[in-house]
């Protein structure tokens, strides 16, 4: 079987990867999105997917909107059988969807119908959630809406943050992609269609979101913290600069404290009130101009008064 694969973040290489290894699968050709600055120095820098593909010297297609017809002719150029996507990061035109006769499948980090969208695996850290899963569906023009082939169900543990269960769905989807594309090829595929009724979604994440608001109860603070860590972290302000917090604990400590204030014991543990007088201990932290550190060594580093509170810009 010829397949197309589009992908670009971390995300998709195991999934890529997979295809590569099995001998029933010929990749013609990775599609994934132009090369980006990243970093301080903005340095030039080639999504994983790519990285990956070159490696192995499969033809590699950039284009910036893969909706123009040059891109869609080139792709299909490749007579692909199938078109794969994990995380590819556009919306396809239908005249790539109708390209392959085997039409095209999207691996997505979430159990179709919830969590349609682009941040499915944060949302459901940050909502709380107890499980998450993988499903793999045909692609239709609405977003995430395409009739299901297979699922697979993994659980969120407590200390599960945003990678580590990023790396769990990437690993579970690649093996269910690889249990459902024979029964595909062999014309047993039994599609689901989706209920409508249950659809929830998860958009991207905007930088306002990303705030913490210290009036929330504790578990909800924590959860956001859980499910922007590693990237791009949820924030306060200290001293009315940015002061990002990746990882808290819940405490049994209860107080009257205005929400977001701070208590320093002797140990240089660092404890911050949240909404219902619920209190969390701040383990590891990111002060604005520094590298993440452990709450402890930024005590080590600095003077920091009990009674400080955090969320005001400057």
């Amino acid at each position: 079987m010829k397949i197309a694969f589009m992908g670009t973040p971390d995300f998709s290489v195991p999934v890529l990867q997979n295809l590569i290894d099995d001998a029933k699968y010929e990749v013609v050709c990775v599609v994934t999105q132009p090369d980006r600055p990243k970093g301080r120095k903005h340095k030039l820098t080639a999504p994983p997917i790519k990285v990956l593909a070159e490696k192995y010297n499969i033809p590699v297609l950039q284009p910036e909107k893969v909706r123009n017809s040059g891109a869609v002719i080139e792709i299909l150029s490749f007579k692909p059988d199938l078109l794969v996507t994990a995380a590819y990061g556009q919306i396809l035109p239908q005249s790539l969807l109708d390209g392959p006769p085997l039409g095209c499948v999207n691996v997505h980090a979430s159990l179709l119908p919830e969590y349609r969208g682009a941040a499915p695996i944060q949302q459901a850290v940050i909502d709380g959630q107890k499980e998450s899963g993988v499903t793999i569906m045909y692609m239709v023009k609405k977003l995430d809406a395409g009739d299901i082939l297979s699922t697979v169900e993994v659980p969120i543990h407590d200390d599960d943050t945003f990678g580590s269960l990023h790396d769990k769905l990437s690993a579970a989807g690649s093996r269910l992609l690889m249990k459902t594309l024979p029964d595909l090829a062999a014309g047993k595929a039994r599609p689901v269609r989706q209920d409508e009724n249950r659809a929830t979604f998860a958009p991207s994440i905007k930088h306002e979101d990303e705030q913490i608001d210290w009036s929330k109860p504790a578990r909800n603070v924590r959860n956001l913290i859980r499910g922007l860590n590693p990237f791009p972290g949820a924030f306060t302000y200290l001293d009315g600069k940015v002061f990002k917090i990746f990882s808290a604990d819940l405490t049994d400590r209860k107080g009257s404290e205005l929400p977001g204030t701070l208590i320093v014991e002797s140990d240089n543990v660092l404890f911050v009130a949240t909404g219902f007088g619920e209190w969390l201990e701040i383990k590891e932290c990111q002060p604005a101009g520094k590298k993440r550190m452990s709450a402890t060594d930024f005590l080590r580093g600095r003077t920091l008064d009990s009674g400080t509170v955090l969320g005001e810009k400057a």
